[in-house]
């Protein structure tokens, strides 16, 4: 392998603008860097929403925002505007990790002697003209794994796993309120995602949080991101169910990162909040129909939680890859409560 010489940088640019659970595993990577080279500064390019998740991270010494305001040909005036904080700065190094090509522009626009990125065939969107150092191509694996082969090539241990996702004492605060209220153990039930091809359906949602409820003492806590999609599933779970669970959903990733960290189990389809539930050590039911569970499950632990319709039949074999299924419709409520019982038997 070869090994990018940098004898230890002075200055890191993280390029990675937006996807929550990217965001999460992003976080290892700059940890490692900073066990690596603890005076070192690491600045990072993030979206808004991400940023939240973020904020206050021991090892990020800046975030730079980018702010997509606008579209089409008007969102060259975003690019331009980051490009006017970027003059000021000069990296040793950037790791362009987002393949798409506005992080390509963006990476462009920075000035560094180093700037570290994809091979060319996972490079989309010709993201391997942005870059003048490559990482080897890698057969396909763990996203997170994906995520240290760029650690690796800079010669540096992303060993031990850690990703320190921060809550201040005001939200600990917030956290006791909330949890204070309730007379029983909070089990986060992350109602759907923005993209309707990962979520299960209203129906099944509604006989879990039953199950969880009445039969194991839980209290079922409805989170989740502001989107209409979401938003709708849950008016229909909570018109289909008997249970009384409390409605968390909302636009606020701070009050949703303290639910889950409180909280004794979470219930998730393959969105952010189980790649949090997952940091947070909080035990996570996944459900994975759309995407494949060994490329994007939770990462070294909660893999036997994995409800997995992703499975086109019982035990199949399939390999690590990118292929997208429709197997949601796979996934049956006695599936999910099999591995509810699992999660309380193990770690609960």
């Amino acid at each position: 392998m070869t090994v990018v010489d940098l004898d230890r940088p002075k200055s890191i640019c993280i390029v990675m603008l937006s996807a929550i659970g990217d965001t999460v595993h992003v976080l290892p990577v700059a940890n490692a860097l900073k066990r690596a080279w603890p005076d070192v500064r690491i600045s990072w390019i993030i979206q808004p929403v991400p940023k939240t998740l973020v904020e206050g991270h021991p090892a990020i010494d800046e975030l730079l925002v980018y702010h997509r305001r606008r579209r089409g040909a008007r969102t060259w005036t975003d690019f331009a505007e980051l490009g006017q904080l970027l003059k000021e700065r000069n990296f040793d190094l950037v790791l362009a990790l987002q393949v798409y090509f506005k992080a390509g522009i963006i990476t462009a626009l920075t000035s560094a002697r180093t700037k570290l990125g994809f091979d060319m065939a996972r490079a989309r969107d010709v993201n391997w003209l942005f870059t003048n150092e490559r990482i080897p191509p890698h057969p396909p694996q763990h996203v997170q794994e994906q995520y240290f082969e760029f650690v690796r090539h800079l010669g540096v241990d992303p060993e031990p796993v850690e990703w320190d996702i921060h809550i201040t004492d005001r939200e600990r605060e917030e956290q006791a309120s909330f949890f204070g209220e309730l007379d029983k153990p909070a089990c986060s039930v992350v109602i759907g995602t923005s993209n309707p091809r990962k979520n299960w359906t209203a129906e099944g949602y509604a006989r879990v949080i039953e199950e969880l409820e009445f039969v194991h003492g839980l209290q079922p806590v409805l989170v989740g991101g502001p989107s209409r999609i979401e938003r709708d599933l849950a008016d229909r779970v909570l018109a289909l169910t008997k249970a009384r669970p409390i409605d968390a959903l909302g636009d606020d990733l701070r009050r949703l990162i303290y639910i889950l960290d409180g909280s004794a189990l979470t219930v998730s389809p393959d969105t952010g909040p189980l790649h949090i539930s997952r940091a947070l050590e909080t035990p996570v039911v996944g459900l994975y129909g759309y995407t494949n569970p060994k490329r994007t499950g939770p990462f070294r632990r909660f893999y036997d939680l994995v409800v997995d319709g992703y499975a086109e039949f019982p035990g199949e074999q399939y390999p690590v890859s990118m292929e997208n299924r429709d197997g949601m419709k796979r996934i049956t409520t006695d599936m999910v409560l099999e591995k509810v019982d699992v999660a309380l038997q193990h770690y609960v």
